[in-house]
């Protein structure tokens, strides 16, 4: 006597009701899932010491390099490095958020070369002069990809060349330009 198999179960019959009620409950697991899973909003990073950075590459330097004091409300400091950079240069680099999310950066090296100027500025075209902090400032500005800067280049060869660059607006980078002080090793 041979065994008689199970009869089939409806469900295994593969209906179209079958499936829709399958794609249901996968979904519903789906939006479960969804809500539950937290989203971040937005990447903060930890705060950037730019002082304290600034004074232990004035130390290691001999330089008196310059960060920007008591800057208005909103600015935020994200980065702080002295590093080798166009043509072997070490260059002091601070980088900040303007009130209105734009990067500026304030770079400095001592005895800069064109080619330096040049990379800093990402090849940007010359296009004018206007005074901040008492000096008189050359205007970059590329327009391809924004950015735009603000060169000091002393002719004396041991003093700090200041370039204040990025996608901030002219007047962002006044701002920065005229809260720069020289920061000592001591």
């Amino acid at each position: 006597m041979t065994a008689q198999p199970p009869p089939r179960s409806s469900y295994s019959a593969g209906s179209t009701s079958n499936l829709v009620r399958s794609l249901l409950a996968v979904g519903g697991i789906l939006v479960v899932f969804f809500f539950m899973v937290p989203r971040v909003s937005s990447v903060s990073q930890p705060p950037v010491d730019v002082e304290s950075t600034a004074r232990d590459v004035a130390r290691s330097s001999g330089w008196a390099v310059s960060v920007p004091r008591g800057l208005p409300e909103g600015w935020q400091a994200s980065a702080a490095r002295f590093v080798r950079s166009t043509d072997g240069l070490m260059t002091w680099h601070a980088g900040y958020i303007s009130p209105a999310g734009h990067y500026v950066a304030l770079e400095q090296t001592q005895a800069s070369t064109q080619g330096w100027v040049e990379a800093e500025t990402n090849r940007a075209a010359r296009t004018g002069e206007l005074t901040a902090a008492g000096k008189v400032w050359v205007k970059y500005n590329r327009d391809t990809k924004v950015q735009r800067s603000l060169l000091d280049r002393p002719q004396d060869p041991k003093a700090l060349t200041t370039l204040v660059t990025g996608d901030g607006t002219f007047e962002e980078l006044v701002v920065l330009v005229d809260h720069l002080q020289p920061v000592t090793a001591g």
